[in-house]
């Protein structure tokens, strides 16, 4: 039987598992998928070596930065952003092969495409963290300018403060990859002038819980198109197993 896992820490609810498990249920698929909680990317190795039927995994939070030098080869994307949240096992003879992808950046492009028009040209990505480096990339590479805004000063970025009715206007596509407005904080919501919003204005929420967030409702409320991540979450799942069974 084949195997697949998640690797992070601490590892709670897990989409992954349950999404994977159910796939191979209904599909008839002779295959099972684990949490593996690791306490440090090193015990990596251990997996790997301990489940010689393990064909692929996915990669969360903290590992999807510290776990590139422990892979053999990584995609030119999952370079460029510095993360890798999918990795391919590949049994060749004796040896094991690891290679990282980035599946969130193939999620992204793909959910947020088809909202965009010709007006769309500049975006603002709130926060800096793992997430925001693929949205990043896959903004650059649909065609729009991007800023990154913090709660600190950080090189390269602007803050909260500076976000004007004109920013907005002007960015008027903006992607919130902070936990902010996450269940059970669901009443709290990025610090923006919302007044400034309008149905040339995208907002598009990383959080799919709850599935309406307050940076969402209140954009909706000025016109705003609004998206939640659910959609990116899935995307991002099928992207992981179409990488786990291409022969190339």
């Amino acid at each position: 039987m084949d195997k697949y896992g998640l690797i992070g820490y601490p590892l709670g609810h897990s989409f992954s598992k349950n999404f994977f498990n159910q796939k191979f249920e209904d599909e008839g698929v002779d295959a099972v998928y684990e949490n593996f909680e690791i306490p440090s990317v090193e015990v990596m190795q251990e997996v790997v070596d301990k489940n010689p039927n393990l064909r692929g995994l996915n990669v969360t939070i903290p590992y999807k930065q510290k776990v590139i030098p422990f892979l053999d080869s990584i995609t030119p994307e999952a370079q460029a952003i510095g993360a890798v949240n999918v990795i391919k096992v590949m049994h060749i003879g004796k040896k094991t092969l690891l290679k990282g992808y980035n599946s969130d950046v193939i999620g992204f492009t793909k959910s947020i495409e088809p909202m965009l028009e010709k007006f769309h040209k500049k975006a603002l990505i709130l926060g800096t963290g793992g997430a925001s480096k693929a949205i990043d990339y896959g903004l650059r590479s649909l065609g729009l300018e991007t800023v990154f805004v913090s709660r600190f000063k950080r090189d390269n970025t602007i803050q909260y403060a500076d976000i004007t009715p004109e920013v907005v206007r002007e960015y008027n596509v903006i992607i919130n990859c902070t936990p902010c407005g996450m269940y059970p904080h669901a009443d709290e919501c990025p610090m923006l002038p919302y007044e400034a919003m309008n149905e040339h204005t995208i907002l598009y929420d990383l959080i799919y819980n709850p599935d309406q967030t307050l940076f969402m409702k209140k954009g909706a409320e000025y016109g705003a198109n609004t998206k939640n991540g659910l959609e990116m979450l899935l995307l991002q799942a099928f992207a992981s197993w179409d990488i786990w069974n291409d022969e190339m």
